[in-house]
This record gives C-alpha cells, sequence and structure tokens, in this order.
C-alpha cells in the first residue's frame, strides 16, 4: 500500500514538474514587438537595466511582459522583446504612466552615465490571429524562430486557414512547437502578416523537423491544394532566437 502511494505522489510531483514549465497564459489583447538596437559595447547594461528594473516597471504600468530574445547570430547588436495590452488604448496609457514613473527616471539617467545604451528602436503592432491559438501552450525550447509571412494580396485569410487546418498539426507532428501567432497591425491600412514563434530544443532539431515537414506528403498535399487558385506567401522572414535567462516565456 505504501508503495502504491508512494508512486501516485511520484506521478504527481512529475506532472506538477511539467506543468510548472509552462508559460502562463496571457490575457493580452493588444502586442507589441519592440526591437533595440543598442550602441557597441551597451548590450549587457541594456539587458541588465532590463533585468533589474524596466521589466518590473513595465508589470506596475499595467503592461505584460511576454518574451525577451536576443538574435542566435546577434550581427546588429540587438535585443527584441514583446509586450501585451489589454488592448491599444491601455498601450498608451501605460506607456505614458512608465515615462513618467520617478523610479524609470532615476533607473533611466543612472544606466547612461557612460553614454547612452539605444542607437534606435523599431516597432510593430499586433493583435492575436482567429483561431490559431487555441493548442497547449509547449514547454520550454532551447531555441525559437520568429517567422513573417508576406502574403500576396487577399490572401492573409488564406494563410489562416491553412495553418488552422494543416500546419500547425503538422509541425507538432515532426516535434516543432508551436508558440503564439499574431497579425500585424498596419497603420496605413496595408494587409496585415502572419507572425509566429516557432521553438525546438536547439537549432540543429529545429532545423532537421522543419526538413522533414517540407518533404511530408500530407503537408505538400496540403499546401498544393491551398494554392489552386494561386500562391500565398509572397515572401518568409526567419530569424532564429535564444531567450535571455530573465525571460518569462523560454
Amino acid at each position: 500500500m505504501k508503495r502504491i502511494t508512494s508512486l501516485l505522489l511520484l506521478m504527481l510531483l512529475g506532472i506538477s514538474s511539467v506543468f510548472a514549465q509552462l508559460p502562463k497564459v496571457s490575457k493580452s489583447k493588444y502586442f507589441e514587438i519592440r526591437k533595440y538596437y543598442a550602441h557597441p559595447g551597451k548590450l549587457p547594461d541594456l539587458l541588465k537595466r532590463f533585468e533589474d528594473h524596466t521589466m518590473k516597471l513595465f508589470e506596475k504600468a499595467g503592461m505584460e511582459n511576454i518574451i525577451y530574445f536576443v538574435p542566435e547570430e546577434n550581427t546588429d547588436n540587438s535585443m527584441t522583446y514583446i509586450l501585451g495590452y489589454p488592448d491599444e488604448a491601455s498601450r498608451e496609457k501605460s506607456w505614458e504612466l512608465f515615462l513618467n514613473d520617478p523610479e524609470w527616471k532615476a533607473a533611466y539617467e543612472a544606466s547612461r552615465v557612460n553614454g547612452p545604451l539605444v542607437k534606435s528602436i523599431d516597432q510593430t503592432f499586433m493583435v492575436l490571429a482567429p483561431e490559431l491559438n487555441d493548442t497547449p501552450i509547449p514547454t520550454e525550447s532551447g531555441i525559437f524562430q520568429m517567422r513573417t509571412y508576406h502574403c500576396f494580396p487577399g490572401k492573409i485569410e488564406n494563410i489562416q486557414a491553412r495553418f488552422r487546418d494543416h500546419t500547425r498539426e503538422l509541425f507538432e507532428k515532426q516535434g516543432l512547437k508551436n508558440y503564439p501567432y499574431w497579425l500585424t497591425v498596419e497603420k496605413d491600412g496595408a494587409q496585415p502578416k502572419l507572425v509566429y514563434l516557432l521553438g525546438h530544443d536547439s537549432k540543429e532539431a529545429f532545423n532537421a523537423a522543419f526538413d522533414r515537414f517540407r518533404v511530408d506528403p500530407e503537408w505538400v498535399k496540403a499546401r498544393d491544394a491551398s494554392e489552386e487558385s494561386g500562391k500565398i506567401v509572397e515572401k518568409v522572414d526567419a530569424v532564429f532566437f535564444k531567450t535571455v535567462p530573465f525571460s518569462p516565456m523560454k
């Protein structure tokens, strides 16, 4: 009886440890990718400022820290992170609170004693892609790839349908992990882009899995059927990232 009880306890602890690894489910509806280009030699200082000050002050102002990472091949001395907000209006209010926070102003000035840290910032605004975020949240990944799909005019709904009905499942079949899927919010009214994160244990494992995916007969059949009325994707931007130690999502 004691042995059975012990086994059950071990099983429950094992299940708990798995769920403990899961990133928290985001409640945000509006998102922002922010890419910071650091001045030469200043990236470590910038990362430390985020870890020691910025992240907690973002949360204090009502923002949600989603993920923080750097390119696997960091040729442009950059870091990228994603924030979440309840909606677009909340974003503006949160940033106003953050920028006027005396604690942030003090941390900002202290970090610039030996020169500014950030050279420039790129921003991308997004909302969750409908029907593409209903799968279980994966456990941690050793590597991420951010993939951005530029579709031909009028084809954004086609790519969403293909991911909903086929692609995500076929990624999982090969061991790739589906993280959030978003649609960009284009301020000029242009067609949105599909942006998503795909993960695996390592870059080598990712590339091997993606190579298997490309030649999977199920994928080839689904792709060809979806393109009977014309090509869907004009080009794909794909960048490998590794999360930093303080990133909420890993």
